[in-house]
């Protein structure tokens, strides 16, 4: 729901928090606000589509501090949201202020944030690799977040100050005051800790003086539009209570006089503008406001406990519509959330990245995987409504779901028990290649192939020739890397200011992998998932394109090391035949 200005009042008023040294327990983590909080406070490049290689070195030593100091985290990632959408404006709203954002990036600004195309994927992966537990929710995370921790007396850690007013009994220990970098550590010692800050309701509530039941009143009214700020002014006058300026502090100088939440939700008509509608409206917004803060049963504890999908049966009724065999994927996060929200009839929003705001979204460029991806889910001829930046705008379309011949006899009931190669099949023919383009690549490298010539035909401007090289020299660079675990082998200058041109072709290429990666997700993996860590470095290959165009070859920036070299060769020469005969599909023209 999220409470202006409450974190500041938290922060203001110091003996709310305390000194905790955090050791030998249970935690369940926000995972979507952790990586978000990991990549932007790790001083990673932000202006060239995203520096993968370090946020994923930044996540394990986030993990190992944990490890150091027998810290158990279970991480739980947002699935979708709201089914009612009523969280849909602001959610509109932050992609407007994104589009600024990567609009004062692409012009070399700082001080601005955004989290790169592939960050989710990429740090799903780390969490794997590392075997730490986690669990994709199959709505918001939040209340599942606060259910585990109850039901384990365990903190939970995030920057969501949601967590504020949920009445977690172990406490909650927010990030920005979370000292894992500076984490007390001595070799095989059970005093480990990390130094950080625990926050809990009893505090909050013995500080501000306010019955504990009164918190979700207080969160949902703080968070709530409706109410008049200056009504509450002109009451507090009257009741000769002090004035204040933060709205935490208002609304809880007037929430001191009551004692039970029912009072107070009896006289908020006072606080709300004229107009019945309006008022009906308001009064119901905080009822079901409400209701989001008081914790309820979740379902993800078996899942932990025994990797089994959640009980259809107890779902709530809006999931109705993923089929079982989704369940487990989804829950795994083997499987893309936002199918969900296909799956609702819901609008989608693109997300925003550093580009050229005169030119079209890069989004445009892997419509037509998407386009197949929704009708897998839909069948043909659905349409879907997505909202994606044009120029500095955010407007909506509707996007028409397609299926090609090969995913005609294709159930979405049934997608998991179809052959494997009739889901390769639909898979190649919407990217438009053959399986002759994976003969010399390592299986890691074939899904990132093929999308890439998919990019090389689909993307506008059209890519150079320096342009596909650099990303193919990015590709070895990584696979090198993945498997040397070295970082050793190009020469990186410091990172300048991104050139836009250059910037908004690999733009669309990440929204290609992207689209590219949940399409084999839902096709259930007919080609192997790569480790998208290794596949992008944004200034490196920014700065290879300079190199390129500069008359610098390929060999040359390899070292003229002879592995290096051969795999540059394969992925550079493979694609060259047409594609699939059956089909074109939506990879529009056959071949490469």
């Amino acid at each position: 729901m999220g409470i202006k200005g409450l974190a500041k009042f938290v922060g203001d008023h110091g003996e709310i928090l305390t000194d905790y040294r955090f050791r030998n327990s249970k935690v369940v983590i926000d995972g979507c606000n952790i990586y978000h909080s990991l990549y932007l406070t790790s001083c990673v490049d932000q202006q060239h589509g995203g520096e993968y290689d370090a946020f994923q070195d930044q996540v394990c030593k986030f993990f190992k501090a944990l490890r150091d100091c027998s810290i158990e985290p279970y991480v739980i990632i947002d699935g979708g949201s709201d089914h009612t959408d009523k969280k849909f404006e602001t959610v509109r709203k932050r992609a407007e202020s994104k589009i600024d954002t990567a609009n004062k990036l692409s012009k070399g600004l700082r001080g601005a944030w955004l989290i790169p195309t592939l960050a989710r994927q990429v740090f799903k992966e780390v969490l794997s690799s590392l075997k730490v537990p986690f669990a994709q929710a199959l709505s918001e995370a939040d209340q599942e977040i606060a259910s585990l921790a109850q039901k384990w007396k365990c903190p939970v850690l995030s920057n969501d100050n949601d967590f504020y007013i949920f009445d977690i009994q172990a406490g909650f220990l927010p990030m920005s005051h979370f000292k894992w970098q500076n984490a007390s550590v001595q070799r095989w010692s059970p005093e480990n800790y990390i130094p950080c800050k625990l926050y809990t309701t009893t505090s909050f509530c013995r500080l501000v003086n306010i019955n504990r039941q009164l918190l979700p009143v207080f969160g949902v009214i703080a968070g709530n539009d409706y109410v008049n700020l200056d009504k509450m002014e002109r009451w507090a006058s009257n009741r000769k209570v002090a004035r204040s300026n933060s709205r935490p502090d208002k609304l809880l100088k007037w929430l001191t006089s009551f004692q039970e939440k029912q009072e107070a939700l009896d006289n908020v008509h006072l606080l709300i503008g004229h107009g019945e509608n309006n008022m009906d409206a308001a009064l119901q917004a905080l009822s079901q406001g409400i209701e989001t803060y008081q914790i309820q049963p979740g379902c993800l504890e078996r899942f932990f406990n025994d990797g089994e999908a959640p009980d259809p049966g107890l779902l709530p009724d809006h999931l109705s519509v993923l089929p079982d065999w989704t369940l487990l994927p989804l829950t795994k996060g083997t499987l893309p959330p936002y199918m969900i929200y296909i799956l609702q009839l819901r609008p989608v929003i693109q997300g925003i990245q550093v580009e050229d705001h005169s030119l079209p979204s890069g989004n445009i460029t892997s419509r037509p995987i998407r386009q197949v991806f929704y009708g897998l889910l839909l069948g043909e001829g659905r349409e879907v409504e997505e909202y994606d930046r044009e120029g500095k705008n955010l407007t909506s379309s509707k996007v028409k779901a397609i299926l090609p011949s090969a995913a005609q006899l294709l159930q979405l009931d049934t997608l998991d028990q179809a052959p494997h190669s009739v889901r390769l099949e639909v898979f190649l023919v919407t990217v438009g290649v053959s399986q002759s383009i994976f003969k010399g690549l390592p299986p890691q490298l074939g899904l990132p192939v093929a999308v890439t010539y998919y990019w090389l035909r689909h993307a506008h401007p059209r890519p150079d020739r320096p342009l596909l090289q650099a990303l193919l020299l990015g590709l070895v660079f990584g696979e090198l890397c993945r498997q040397r675990k070295s970082q050793r082998g190009l020469i990186q200058r410091p990172a300048m200011s991104p050139d836009l041109g250059v910037a908004h072709v690999f733009s669309q290429w990440n929204r290609c992998m992207r689209d590219g990666l949940y399409l084999n997700q839902l096709l259930c993996l007919p080609l192997p998932e790569p480790q998208c860590a290794w596949l992008y470095k944004g200034t490196l290959v920014h700065q290879l394109v300079d190199q390129l165009r500069g008359g610098v070859t390929p060999d040359s920036l390899l070292m003229e090391d002879p592995s290096s070299v051969q795999l540059y060769r394969e992925a550079e020469t493979t694609g060259q035949p047409d594609g699939p005969s059956t089909d074109s599909g939506a990879g529009g023209r056959r071949g490469c």
